[in-house]
């Protein structure tokens, strides 16, 4: 399962994202369970129609699973999202469960540590998952090894006629 951030598309009314956000903090803030209102304009903003236009995070992350599905191949690979989107990474492990998976791997898409996302959100929600689901073997594929991103990032920069050996990076 190859989990991505998720995006708001440009198209979704900015006055309910604020909303949400501000309903979001509250909850926070006050480590109080989601409201009903927040559930709502969460469920609104993760199905709200996208295109690539609207939301060319989620096209490319499409893109991406399209490349990786015949190299993984007969391996089945399913998307999730952690946030603005859907569905969810609970939705997707449901629907894997109900299709009868045995086990998962989720990979995210982000590639460094650091992250909130990969370091504790996503991470809880898996654990949430395997207490719901006790027969499935469900792992984590991070944190990436630096050294093999290293390489990978390398090998995209030689595209660009980067001569070997040298590496100029500004910041």
């Amino acid at each position: 399962m190859l989990v991505g951030h998720g995006g708001v598309p440009r198209d979704y009314p900015r006055d309910r994202l604020l909303r949400l956000r501000a309903l979001e903090a509250q909850r926070r803030a006050t480590k109080a369970p989601v409201s009903a209102e927040e559930a709502a304009l969460d469920v609104e903003l993760r199905h709200w129609p996208r295109t690539p236009a609207t939301d060319p995070y989620q096209a490319g992350l499409q893109t991406l699973a399209a490349h990786l599905r015949p190299r993984l191949a007969p391996v089945r690979l399913e998307l999730a999202y952690n946030e603005f989107c859907a569905p969810t990474l609970a939705e997707a492990v449901r629907a894997l469960a109900a299709a009868g998976a045995t086990a998962i791997i989720a990979v995210p898409s982000m590639l460094t540590p650091g992250g909130v996302h990969t370091e504790i959100e996503i991470p809880e929600s898996i654990a949430a998952l395997r207490v719901e689901f006790p027969h499935l073997d469900i792992r984590y594929a991070w944190p990436f090894a630096a050294e093999r991103l290293a390489s990978l990032l390398v090998e995209h920069l030689r595209r660009f006629d980067l001569p070997q050996g040298q590496a100029e990076c500004s910041t």
